[in-house]
């Protein structure tokens, strides 16, 4: 039986209260197969529910499919996202980088951690729902931080955010996935920040000169 026969035996009931001690015991009992070395093709609904000892129905109360499970589940092990300061465009740049190195720094420890992006990389639904739900929500955060920069005043009207958000996560990105054997050290947000802001500050205007006395 495939996942959406399974799904259709078992039917959401509506309404329920949701329990984050049930939903703690389903991640963690994904947490504990993929330790076991199963490969996230291999989970199936009912082994992941016989492992929680929680009933298919809990999980699809919670879930609709694999893919948005899965997904918690690398969030769950992920530090969290930051809290932005709102003081500034920097120190909200700063706080967004900070999550990122240390994100970078957790996946580099956890060989679980790595090896479920390595497969959610293989699988495109699963990556799809990933992107969804945790990408594209990030880089949402990161345009606004730049617009409102560019509202107070902080940041360069003429620039695109875009490509900017694209430039300001750019190295930080290079050195956790591309170069896994660099630093990532403290303070590195601070410095990738104060470089990149340091050329897209709004230029004073220079004073007017008064006319020559004639």
């Amino acid at each position: 039986m495939n996942l959406a026969d399974d799904h259709r035996a078992e039917a959401p009931t509506r309404g329920r209260p949701r329990s984050e001690a049930v939903e703690r015991a389903i991640i963690d009992g994904v947490m504990e197969l993929l330790e076991e070395g199963v490969p996230l093709a291999e989970l199936s609904i009912e082994r992941i529910a016989r492992t929680a000892g929680v009933g298919k129905a809990a999980i699809y109360r919670r879930w609709s499919g694999k893919e948005e499970l899965f997904v918690d589940v690398v969030r769950a092990a992920e530090p969290p996202d930051a809290e932005l300061p709102g003081t500034s465009l920097r120190d909200d740049l700063v706080a967004l980088l900070e999550t990122l190195r240390r994100r970078g720094l957790v996946s580099r420890s956890s060989a679980i951690l790595h090896n479920v992006h390595v497969q959610m990389k293989s699988s495109p639904k699963i990556w799809a729902a990933y992107d969804n739900l945790v990408v594209a929500p990030r880089r949402r955060i990161g345009l606004e931080v730049l617009r409102r920069g560019q509202d107070n005043g902080e940041l360069r009207a003429d620039v695109d955010v875009e490509l900017l958000n694209d430039l300001f996560v750019g190295p930080m990105l290079l050195r956790t996935i591309m170069r896994p054997d660099a630093d990532l050290p403290e303070g590195l947000p601070e410095r990738i920040v104060d470089t990149l802001l340091e050329g897209l500050r709004p230029v004073s205007s220079p004073p007017v000169s008064s006319p020559p006395a004639r």
